[in-house]
């Protein structure tokens, strides 16, 4: 019965890709060494690549994981399931290609970047790159993906930061924290439940408001110094990485196109960032009078 019970249990794990992937980054898990890995080739019968890998570094650096880009990964083709799933903080895979839904789900720290193939003959911002519930539960870390993006986007997002070039319905629902930069449409039921962190929409066509759920968060447009330089970086990133003709385009015309920008900004969070603003300010009054 054990030895049933024992093969009801079979994963497969020993046929996982992330088993290679350990074996060739020993030296980064076990001595924090710079490694990089070029053209590995991924297709979609490999789910969740980068998590075992993950797990060996969270097991001996915990969630700070190692120091950021400490293990590069290039990957090549079309990602199973759950690509980069709970990903550590210092590991970069980045895929030429695409990949199906999870992509980033429970992501702790890594950086996931996703781009079409070289040679593709489609426009990558009319063509789905990354499938339906990405970065579900995502922790922190980074993610930059040119081209769209399906359905429940950021879902339940509490620190990431990720730029995307489309999305489908219900993007950013239930989101608690984080950035996310949508460069292009969003589906219905945006910021459905949005308690949390900060979306900013580039609102070319001038219709997100009959998209966007205004139950919980305000619209309005990006003006606050603070706002415009997180926007830009991330931007600037995502065209870094990716090459996407968007990003540069909205870079040569940074001044006029920021206009176009809308900042989903949740009521709760909102009141929270003044309240804080508010108590530091006093504190900063008080301490001058003492000065004085």
């Amino acid at each position: 019965a054990m030895k049933l019970l024992c093969r009801a249990r079979d994963r497969g794990l020993e046929k996982a890709l992330d088993n290679k992937l350990i074996q060739l980054c020993k030296e980064a898990i076990e001595h924090k060494k710079l490694v990089r890995i070029d053209d590995f080739p991924i297709r979609n019968i490999n789910r969740t690549a980068g998590t075992m890998l993950s797990s060996e570094v969270a097991r001996r650096y915990g969630l700070q994981g190692l120091p950021d880009n400490t293990i590069q990964i290039k990957m090549r083709g079309s990602a199973g399931q759950s690509f980069g799933a709970f990903l550590a903080h210092g590991i970069t895979l980045t895929l030429e290609g695409d990949a199906n839904d999870y992509v980033g789900k429970g992501i702790s720290g890594g950086r996931i970047i996703i781009f079409p193939p070289k040679d593709a003959t489609y426009i990558p911002e009319e063509n789905i790159i990354v499938g339906n519930t990405l970065l579900y539960g995502a922790i922190s870390g980074e993610v930059f993906f040119r081209g769209l993006a399906g359905e429940r986007f950021a879902v339940r997002n509490s620190g990431v930061s990720a730029v995307v070039e489309g999305v489908g319905d219900h993007g950013c629902e239930y989101m608690t924290g984080g950035r996310i930069v949508v460069l292009g449409k969003t589906g219905r039921n945006f910021a459905g439940g949005m308690s949390g962190g900060l979306a900013y929409v580039w609102d070319k066509e001038g219709d997100f408001a009959n998209h966007c759920n205004p139950t919980m968060v305000d619209l309005v447009p990006v003006v606050e110094e603070g706002d415009k330089k997180e926007l830009k970086t991330l931007i600037e990133k995502h065209a870094q990485f990716t090459g996407s003709t968007v990003a540069k385009g909205i870079l040569e015309n940074w001044n006029s196109v920021l206009s176009q920008f809308i900042k989903v900004y949740p009521r709760d969070y909102r009141l929270v960032l003044e309240e804080a603003a508010r108590i530091a300010s006093e504190k900063k009054e008080t301490a001058e009078e003492v000065v004085h």
